[in-house]
């Protein structure tokens, strides 16, 4: 699929929507308990309140991070899957960005599209079926000023086949122009094209900052997006998870089970490949193994899997909602699991304590800008 590019949007064609695929879930729910039918969580001081647990979809389309160049329509149905997996299960809180997908690379399917054809046939079958969309806009070098975002998001409505979005973020700090942006997520908020406007892998003075500029506007600072788990727990260390308590901004953990690491499923003898096998290398996962036999114990003891212990332990730090990517109606159904429950107060520092034993991987670097 072509990729346009303006000086003012990074504009991705929307696809044709006759070929929507209709997949039923049929994974096997033996992961215990798997309520996840709890009250709704509100974003910062906005009026958004969304399910305590979300689900990001940053594989969906992508052809080159996730999926090592092999999207196929197999993925496409598992995506749905996933997708139809999560809502059914009241995961309602779906994440997506105009990056994902097609802007990766040609031959690709924009994530925003594949939300967009969820949604549509969802409520095809279930009109009453409530999904809250996030997305994002990218702060690319050539884009200037607040009317750049207003373009951007039109697009992603576009895409995505809706009227307005339930949150719109900043992917990343803009290399110049961020009070343009700012400025951008309030004109969004005053049009009506979304209800609620956050930012993503925002510094703490950033975050100040955006939090200052959209006060003055009576518009809450939603959220901050970063890479939060429990082997990357930088937001703890660097200000920004105490900040975004002290000014009510909710910090959405993208990552929260380390891509994947978290799972048990990679082990020194088996890392995960691509792009991943750079970051979690044989050396780390060697070091990794006295955490997750921890984890997989304590999994035990709640009757549990590691994933959905690693997922509670960060719901149950307070103002956190994680965002697991699902490729599989199997992921979505495991990932249900760590709801209805809570870890110990004593599990919960102990896996710290354990967790500081280890270094952590590199971040996205834009996030100490």
């Amino acid at each position: 699929m072509a990729v346009h590019l303006s000086s003012a949007c990074f504009s991705i064609p929307p696809m044709n929507r006759s070929r929507i695929y209709r997949v039923r879930a049929v994974a096997s729910e033996d992961y215990g308990t798997l309520t996840s039918q709890e009250e709704k969580v509100r974003l910062g001081a906005s009026e958004l309140k969304v399910s305590r647990l979300g689900i990001g979809a940053w594989a969906w389309g992508d052809n080159s991070y996730w999926n090592n160049f092999g999207w196929d329509d197999r993925m496409m149905k598992a995506a749905k899957a996933a997708f139809n997996a999560s809502v059914d299960r009241g995961i309602t809180f779906i994440d997506t960005a105009e990056v994902y997908g097609s802007s990766y690379a040609l031959g690709a399917i924009s994530s925003e599209t594949l939300l967009g054809r969820f949604i549509e046939e969802k409520k095809a079958g279930d009109p009453g079926v409530e999904v809250a969309v996030a997305t994002k806009f990218a702060a690319l070098p050539w884009r200037f000023g607040r009317q750049s975002v207003i373009c951007a998001l039109k697009d992603s409505l576009s895409r995505l086949g809706l009227a307005s979005v339930d949150l719109y973020q900043l992917h990343w700090p803009g290399i110049w122009g961020n009070e343009g942006y700012i400025n951008g997520l309030g004109d969004a908020v005053e049009q009506g094209l979304v209800k609620a406007v956050g930012v993503s892998n925002y510094s703490e003075k950033r975050l100040r900052e955006a939090h200052k500029m959209l006060k003055k506007r009576g518009i809450p600072l939603a959220s901050n997006q970063v890479n939060y788990s429990l082997i990357y727990r930088l937001p703890e260390e660097n200000g920004v998870k105490a900040t975004c308590d002290e000014l009510g901004i909710t910090l959405i953990a993208y990552s929260p089970i380390a891509q994947g690491v978290l799972t048990g499923k990679y082990t020194p003898a088996n890392p995960p490949t691509g792009p991943r096998g750079r970051i979690y290398t044989p050396e780390f996962l060697t070091k990794l193994q006295p955490l997750l036999n921890r984890i997989r114990a304590i999994g035990q003891n709640y009757n549990k899997t590691p994933t959905q212990v690693v997922l509670n332990w960060l719901i149950a730090q307070e103002n956190v909602v994680p965002i697991p990517g699902a490729k599989s109606a199997e992921q979505a159904i495991e990932f249900a699991g760590a709801l209805g429950w809570r870890i110990s107060s004593e599990d919960i520092n102990e896996l710290r304590s354990l967790a500081s034993e280890i270094k952590p991987v590199i971040g996205f670097p834009v996030e100490k800008l």
